[in-house]
């Protein structure tokens, strides 16, 4: 039983019991692993604490074959990174037939191509830094050419700021592009976007209050992210109300643009001129004591049981497709 792969309007569910048995998809063995622990076991305890009937599933442990064999009528998808989050995961689950949550295949897998979200945003009008793909030394001097120092460079495929590099001086080039590239061969750089950073949650179809970070780190890396205690989180941002719907507008527009769809984040850092630049979309983002959009949640009134129970409704949106009609009929 195949999924249907256009997503639907949103179910909204008040008894428990219609989730049927969930599975908190969970842990794996990408890089991110350790954060998807942290975020499935708690989204685990905060279904059970509204009555889901919901258990973990750690697919390094077991195949996804075995959800149908346990009796598992859907996935709350909380795999970070390449594996679980880049439309591989989506796309088995679509073919057991069984329902998840979040963005669907295509989404999932534009939304974790960094390069590709940047390309398909510019074409629909979300602006987004110039960069340069970095294939070897070959391409050095066009990005120091092009981009001028600072710059930083990005694998193009991993969440949580994994690998990515500050350059200040043109030595420091070499270094940064082999630290991407070990994790992966699409590498590019982008010019150093010296103005505030901040980031819109998107859940169901809406924009949520938009979080301005500061960070006494270089930029906002992974022990930023969920290591340190003096990352700091204004929400609401401080951004007057046309700047505020502004950037909610592109949050919006980057996520269609990509095909993302049922939650998650688009990440901007304002240039020189104070304009909004998309860096990234995120289409299954943490779910940790630092987290972000439980944070935007709480300040549109939405507890972290409540903002759960809203992204496992998103399940929903994918139903059984209609089995082909027979040969000739």
């Amino acid at each position: 039983m195949r999924l249907s792969c256009l997503p639907g309007p949103v179910r909204r569910i008040t008894d428990p019991q219609d989730f049927g048995r969930v599975a908190v998809m969970l842990g794996g063995d990408s890089s991110e692993r350790a954060i998807s622990l942290l975020t499935g076991n708690a989204v685990l305890e905060a279904l059970k604490r509204r009555g889901v009937d919901a258990d973990a599933f750690d697919p390094r442990d077991l195949p996804i074959t075995e959800l149908c064999a346990r009796g598992f009528a859907r996935v709350w998808i909380a795999l970070h990174g390449p594996g679980g989050e880049d439309g591989t995961l989506q796309g088995a689950l679509e073919y057991l037939g069984v329902p998840y949550t979040g963005s669907g295949v295509m989404g999932s897998a534009i939304g974790m191509d960094k390069l590709r979200t940047k390309r398909l945003a510019l074409s629909s009008g979300v602006p987004t830094a110039d960069f340069v793909v970095l294939r070897g030394a070959q391409d050095f001097a066009t990005a120091l050419e092009r981009l001028k120092l600072p710059l930083i460079v990005k694998p193009a495929t991993q969440g949580s700021s994994v690998g990515m590099s500050k350059v200040e001086h043109a030595a420091d080039l070499p270094a940064a592009y082999h630290a991407a590239a070990q994790l992966e061969s699409l590498v590019f750089a982008e010019p150093w976007l010296m103005g505030g950073e901040y980031t819109v949650a998107i859940l169901q179809g809406a924009a949520l209050p938009s979080i301005r970070i500061e960070t006494p780190k270089t930029f906002y890396d992974y022990e930023a992210k969920y290591l340190r205690d003096d990352t700091r989180y204004f929400c609401p941002s401080g951004l007057s109300a046309p700047a505020e719907a502004h950037l909610a507008s592109l949050a919006l527009a980057a996520f269609e643009a990509a095909g993302a769809s049922g939650w998650g984040r688009a990440d901007f850092m304002l240039d020189g001129a104070g304009r909004p630049q998309l860096l990234e979309i995120n289409t299954v983002p943490g779910m940790t004591g630092h987290s972000l959009v439980p944070m935007a949640a709480r300040a549109a009134g939405i507890d972290f049981d409540e903002l759960v129970w809203r992204v496992l409704e998103t399940s929903f949106v994918r139903q059984p497709a209609a089995p082909p009609s027979p040969k000739g009929k």
